[in-house]
């Protein structure tokens, strides 16, 4: 059991020193954020143009050409419908992160060369992502290999770039920072969305197929990703590691050798894995959530595919605006009662789902803009949370730990979603179920003495939590 009260956490006030918030960023530390802050500009479009508008219904329909006369297509030897390989390639994906995550972390803490893996796994993911141009004819085998690169090299680039918060924000600025790049990653995921739409569906105005308008958009997500990353990689720098080694033979063994000792070690910081299992819970929740929505909209509200589209675009557009104004909010009362407000919120978002009636298309609108306000500011202060609870040195680690926590149990929603629909055969019921990771993951929270998890952690605690 996760113990609140263990032996080693005992309450400190917070630094006599003036909050880091007080202090002026000198030019250098301006410069560095920026590059920060542009690779969340640089990578989201990966996550809406590729993962959740363009990739899975285009993949499946290169499947379906591809299926034998029974209708079926054989990857690696095994028979299955076309339907179902988007989502075995995308759990495969996941699945390999659990492994490939904490040893990225690792990698990254005891080298010190973030700039150079958040290059080489940013570029690696861009290239395969780019390739996706090429994905025509019945070569979905081809688009399934792309894909579990690119998503395996954009989950352990994002572990490397989660780890620079704590070196370029204090302990009272941190709320903001993250929120910024939140935010600044939404508003670059919505602008090529929205140049993106403007291309598919004029395509044949501009005399492509649908299909090649389809890659194209693909491809620019690529382009996008690697163009904006070179902007981060430019402006970043490393930190000297605690230990130094030598060689790539030494740094690659030293780091597993890392990892085992975190395992080990994380026994020490109980309070730390608290949070992460509150995390869990409300993230999955709202994974879940942006996963089923269009799937709810069509199926029970029965509206239109324009309608479903424009959604995601305008929760993207809403999203930048929401994680600003939730991090100004936590700076005045706090970014634990914020998130738990937040998931609050949430709660009566799935609430008034349930009531939805069919073809309400105002109100699913409504929704979109409530989800998509406090949907960057939930992300951005349990990430800038979170980062109070690592032991110092060890950021890229802990925040590998972080990224499974948000991508590999992401299966947990979906199930609980799936379950429901096979019991009820209600899409409403199967929505509502969802109100368990948010009150849970939101209890959870609640009971956690966040000023406590810091100093055991080892941190000094903001004015504010």
């Amino acid at each position: 059991m996760l113990d609140r009260h263990h032996p080693g956490c005992h309450s400190a006030a917070v630094s006599a020193a003036p909050p880091t918030s007080a202090l002026p960023a000198d030019r250098a530390l301006r410069r560095e954020r920026l590059g920060w802050y542009s690779y969340d500009w640089a990578m989201s479009v990966f996550n809406t143009s590729v993962v959740t508008v363009f990739l899975a219904p285009y993949l499946t329909s290169v499947a379906e050409a591809a299926a034998d006369a029974d209708g079926r297509i054989h990857p690696l030897g095994i028979s299955i419908p076309p339907g179902s390989f988007f989502g075995y390639v995308l759990s495969l994906s996941v699945a390999l992160q659990v492994l490939v995550l904490p040893l990225t972390g690792a990698l990254a803490d005891h080298t010190g060369h973030k700039r150079q893996l958040l290059a080489g796994l940013a570029g690696l993911g861009s290239l395969c992502t780019t390739g996706l141009f090429f994905v025509a004819d019945g070569r979905y085998q081809l688009g399934a290999s792309l894909f579990v690169v690119a998503n395996l090299s954009f989950g352990a680039a994002t572990v490397v770039y989660h780890s620079w918060l704590p070196d370029l924000a204090g302990p009272d600025e941190r709320d903001a920072v993250s929120s910024r790049g939140w935010a600044v990653g939404y508003l670059g995921g919505a602008l090529l969305l929205a140049a993106n739409l403007v291309l598919f569906t004029r395509y044949d105005a501009l005399g492509l197929t649908e299909g090649e308008a389809v890659r194209i958009c693909l491809a620019s997500a690529g382009a996008w990703w690697a163009g904006f990353t070179a902007v981060s990689v430019a402006l970043l720098r490393n930190r000297r590691p605690r230990e130094v080694v030598a060689g790539p033979a030494g740094a690659v063994a030293g780091s597993f050798r890392q990892l085992g000792a975190t395992l080990r070690d994380l026994r020490r910081y109980p309070l730390t894995l608290w949070f992460l299992g509150a995390y869990l819970l409300f993230n999955d929740g709202v994974q879940t959530v942006i996963g089923v929505s269009a799937q709810y909209g069509a199926e029970q509200l029965e509206l239109a595919q324009t309608t479903l589209v424009s959604a995601i675009l305008l929760v993207q557009v809403v999203a930048f605006f929401g994680a600003l104004a939730l991090g100004r909010i936590a700076a005045r009362v706090g970014a634990k009662r914020t998130v738990l407000g937040a998931l609050v919120v949430w709660t009566g978002v799935l609430a008034a789902a349930y009531f939805l009636p069919a073809g309400a298309a105002a109100q699913f609108y409504a929704l979109a803009v409530v989800i998509g306000f406090v949907l960057g500011g939930t992300q951005a202060l349990s990430r800038s949370l979170f980062s109070q609870l690592i032991p110092p040195g060890k950021e890229a680690e802990y925040f590998g730990f972080y990224e499974i926590s948000d991508r590999g149990t992401s299966w947990l929603g979906p199930f609980l979603f799936a379950v429901t629909y096979q019991l009820t055969g209600s899409y409403r019921y199967a929505i509502f179920s969802l109100i368990f990771f948010f009150v849970a993951g939101g209890l959870l929270l609640a009971r956690l003495d966040l000023r406590r998890a810091v100093v055991a952690a080892g941190n000094v605690p903001p004015e504010r939590l």
